[in-house]
């Protein structure tokens, strides 16, 4: 090895080795301290909220997927829900799967597997007319199944009973709007 080039080995080591100045970070001075002050407010205050807020939310999730299913025991869903915040989350899967699977057994008790909001619901669209004559004979036919078994309560036999009376009144046919009168351009034209 040559002077010449431990030289250039030494030289770049002390350089290397030489204290540089570091900044840490692109504020400096008031600037840096405002910014640490806002960014301890967010942690302190803001991200505990949203985390509460985001962990509510996933808690009554299993309870609006019951009510969207009609699931019959949502009440029950909405329970466990209920139970699970106090546990810490440790009961929510188990909301969770009740929500999306049906009892096994439900329908051969009581002869459906939906919720009786359900067939309010659907009654209440029978009598705005929304509902297909079809539709409104297997809503008569699920509720007389109820009937069959006991389980129909007296607000869904009233409603069993309005189903008849509507399956049973002839379709009334809406009346045609009368044609619009058209005016004829001024002037005459060519």
């Amino acid at each position: 090895m040559t002077v010449a080039r431990i030289a250039r080995i030494l030289a770049t080591l002390a350089a290397l080795a030489a204290p540089g100045i570091a900044r840490a970070s692109f504020l400096s001075g008031e600037a840096l301290d405002t910014a640490a002050n806002v960014l301890a407010w967010v942690v302190i205050v803001l991200v505990p909220v949203i985390g509460i807020a985001v962990f509510l939310i996933i808690h009554v999730l299993p309870e609006k997927i019951a009510e969207k299913r009609h699931h019959p025991q949502k009440d029950s869903i909405k329970v466990l829900c209920i139970l699970s915040l106090f546990f810490g989350g440790m009961l929510w899967p188990f909301a969770w799967l009740w929500a999306y699977t049906r009892p096994v057994g439900f329908r051969s008790v009581y002869g459906t597997e939906k919720h009786e909001d359900y067939y309010f619901e659907e009654g209440e669209k029978a009598r705005e007319g929304k509902l297909s004559a079809a539709d409104i004979d297997h809503l008569r036919h699920e509720l007389r199944t109820m009937e069959a078994k006991g389980a129909l309560t007296p607000a869904l036999r009233k409603l069993a009973d309005d189903l008849d009376a509507i399956a049973a009144a002839p379709p009334t046919l809406a009346q045609p709007a009368p044609p619009k009168p058209t005016t004829a351009p001024a002037g005459g034209g060519a």
